[in-house]
């Protein structure tokens, strides 16, 4: 039976790691221009309202659509930054390697089972809408409440992909590739890896 060296697995699982962030990160670009519209979709329904008395429940839902789309889409890119707010009153102190561990349980013990909770409670209740192409329930609304339901399922599969690519950088930094974290931040600079 042939080994096979460790050095070519751990370069596939971080090249593996690297285009998972990619398209994490590629999702969070293309989203996060929706704040933009939203703040000129919101801009025409107030001057259609009140400069030429008229309005549109299309153009109102498409304001709620897209906040939704940058609050679902743009959380594993948030997580990927590190944008969400965390209470790091030891996490700061710890090594390289003590965050490395904090974040691979972290991921595993608590991002991946929510993930999937959400994943498994939102199944029925998105299947439902898709099987009568669920609508506004506004007369002129936009018919698409099943399209927007769904996000109740590419938001936590997008955080498994984030969850899969800590999972992988975390672990690879543990079994000893150093490039797995990238640079080091200054902060943890004069933190010993051990």
């Amino acid at each position: 039976m042939t080994r096979v060296s460790p050095a070519p697995v751990k370069g596939g699982l971080l090249r593996l790691a690297q285009w998972l962030e990619w398209v994490n990160r590629a999702v969070g670009a293309v989203v996060s221009w929706l704040a933009l519209a939203m703040v000129l979709m919101t801009f025409i329904v107030v001057v259609l309202r009140y400069v030429f008395d008229s309005g549109s429940i299309a153009l109102q839902e498409s304001v709620t659509y897209m906040y939704a789309m940058l609050f679902m889409l743009g959380a594993a890119y948030t997580l990927q930054q590190d944008g969400h707010v965390r209470v790091d009153i030891l996490y700061q102190g710890f090594s390289r390697r003590g965050r490395a561990w904090v974040d691979l349980l972290g991921t595993l013990f608590l991002l991946v089972p929510v993930a999937v909770f959400l994943l498994a409670s939102s199944w029925t209740y998105v299947a439902d809408s898709w099987a009568v192409f669920e609508g506004s329930r506004e007369a002129g609304g936009i018919p698409g409440v099943w399209l927007l339901k769904t996000l109740l399922l590419v938001m936590p599969v997008l955080m498994l992909v984030q969850g899969l690519i800590w999972v992988l950088r975390n672990g690879l930094f543990l079994a000893g590739v150093d490039a797995a974290l990238g640079e080091p931040d200054k902060a943890s600079a004069g933190n010993a890896d051990g």
